[in-house]
């Protein structure tokens, strides 16, 4: 790694950046990647860096991380340009990246992780002890709950991203890359998150925060950065902008505009697509009345722990916890025809089809191919004496790639190398080609760029249109508002509103129903 001495001045009168990316460019063969790329990241501040896929996120992270070199441009590390050779020069200058992907080694204790590759010795020996001691340290000040003797695979994934914080604090990062940290946490691990971050920056690191939740970036952040196909496009600082402003940056277009038009109002028909009577599962929620049209999306609101995916779930014959479909009670009817849903395979002959919350554990088998992902739900049509017809599965498979846009080299690509966009996607495709007149969606556009969201919409929308009946479930506000045609709020496992007309409801009277803040007595859900 080569240095040269090179002053930097912050404009702005802000403290100088603890690192800068000027002028860079790279290109991959014939498509360029970075496009004149310049932004800087200073001491004590969370950085929003925000885009579609393949806005060049990935590859500004990689330059920067020393994985890999510009072409043109350069790197003001501390008040010098630089020249990474290789990644170990990086976190030799304190810039350490989090991936998305985790990277400890699950065989190795916490302080092993935390020390790998520059561990420390006394004696020539090992110094275990000094290392369990400073790993201890750090997990305190970060408020973990366990101890540095764990190995890293006993872990929940929320307490191996606060593992690899710990390695960057020991390593006295002054810049820590977070990509996407919140894709694979659960909901209530958010805030603890934030809580660390805001740590961070109290201690005078500067943190790249990387991620598709703009909700997130603006409750975080102090600036925020936006690129668009390899180029920089605007550094705000957060307060002096909205989510409006940083969308039509992203996309061309505004919040409001994301959303395809509703169709007119529908009269109730004599067998809806889904009707529940009186569903209830005890702990998880209790007399559920919902009325599903077909070609409508029915929202479903509330906060995280109402109810809302142990119902979907029920409803598909995987409720949560023991004791099967059988804990359920109450009424089910699809096309006015009462079902009993005793497990997965009843809901799929039923008509009932299920996209879950955490697409890369339920909903995928991200280390099979798209062809093979599509095929699940359908393998008995594909096959014959117990072989599958792979060239029929192959052809299946690349009507769904055609008719929802699917970006892949090909049908045997793995679903684990794609995109969030496009993995959802195929989650979508499977049940769309094996058939469906009931979706249940919960969370359908988590973790995926706004580009593709407005993709998912218009699909939702067409299938809609197409006669399919929609249960949406979604914690983004505008979502669930600007998608659903009716919809209904829940509450400690009830329905404690509903609405005939989404687009009349505002977000203050859903969140105020959330909360228990009123109690209202509006259209039921029928």
């Amino acid at each position: 790694m080569s240095t040269t001495v090179q002053p930097t001045v912050d404009t702005a009168g802000a403290p100088a950046p603890a690192v800068e990316a000027r002028g860079i460019h790279k290109r991959f063969g014939v498509v360029t990647a970075l496009d004149d790329v310049s932004v800087a990241f200073r001491p004590g501040e969370i950085h929003g860096l925000v885009g579609e896929n393949g806005a060049g996120k990935s590859t500004l992270t990689k330059i920067i991380a020393g994985a890999q070199p510009p072409d043109r441009g350069e790197l003001v590390v501390g008040g010098e340009v630089v020249d990474f050779g290789a990644p170990a020069d990086a976190l030799d200058m304190g810039i350490v990246v989090i991936y998305q992907e985790l990277s400890l080694v699950p065989e190795l204790s916490i302080a092993a992780n935390v020390f790998l590759g520059h561990e420390p010795r006394k004696l020539r020996m090992l110094d275990e002890r000094g290392m369990r001691r400073r790993t201890n340290e750090l997990l305190e000040r970060l408020g973990a709950k366990f101890d540095a003797r764990r190995l890293a695979g006993e872990l929940s994934v929320a307490d191996q991203q606060l593992a690899e914080i710990a390695r960057a604090l020991n390593r006295e990062s002054r810049l820590i890359i977070m990509d996407e940290p919140t894709a694979a946490l659960p909901a209530e691990a958010h805030e603890h998150l934030f809580g660390v971050v805001r740590g961070l920056r109290a201690d005078g690191t500067a943190v790249v925060y990387i991620s598709h939740e703009l909700p997130d970036v603006f409750a975080l952040c102090d600036r925020v950065t936006v690129m668009k196909d390899g180029r920089h496009v605007v550094t705000s600082d957060v307060a002096d902008t909205n989510r409006d402003d940083v969308i039509r940056a992203m996309v061309g277009r505004t919040l409001g505009e994301l959303f395809p038009p509703r169709r007119a109002a529908r009269v109730p028909s004599a067998a809806p697509a889904l009707e529940v009577e009186n569903l209830s599962l005890p702990k998880h929620f209790a007399n559920i009345d919902l009325r599903l049209e077909r070609g409508e999306v029915l929202g479903l609101a509330g906060l995280v722990g109402s109810g809302r995916t142990s119902l979907a779930r029920s409803l598909f014959g995987s409720p949560p916890g023991f004791g099967g479909a059988r804990a359920v009670r109450g009424t089910v009817k699809v096309d006015g025809k009462a079902v009993k849903i005793r497990g997965v395979g009843d809901a799929i002959r039923a008509g009932i089809a299920y996209v879950p919350e955490e697409r890369k554990t339920d909903g995928l088998a991200l280390e099979l191919s798209i062809a093979d992902n599509n095929a699940l739900p359908q393998l008995r049509s594909l096959s014959r004496l117990g072989i599958t017809n792979r060239g029929r599965e192959a052809a299946k498979a690349q009507e769904q790639v055609e008719a929802l846009g699917i970006r892949t080299p090909s049908v045997q690509t793995e679903a684990g190398n794609l995109s969030g966009g496009n993995q959802q996607k195929i989650v979508l495709g499977k049940w769309l080609s094996r058939g469906c007149d009931v979706l249940l969606l919960d969370e359908p556009t988590r973790g995926v760029d706004v580009g593709a969201k407005v993709e998912i919409y218009n699909l939702l929308r067409r299938l809609t249109e197409e006669g399919l009946a929609i249960l949406l479930i979604s914690s983004d506000m505008p979502e669930v508002l600007g998608l659903s045609d009716r919809l209904a709020v829940m509450r400690r496992g009830r329905i404690v509103g509903a609405f005939d007309d989404a687009a009349a409801v505002s977000e203050e009277e859903v969140i105020r129903l959330a909360l228990g803040a009123e109690e209202a007595s509006h259209v039921d859900a029928h």
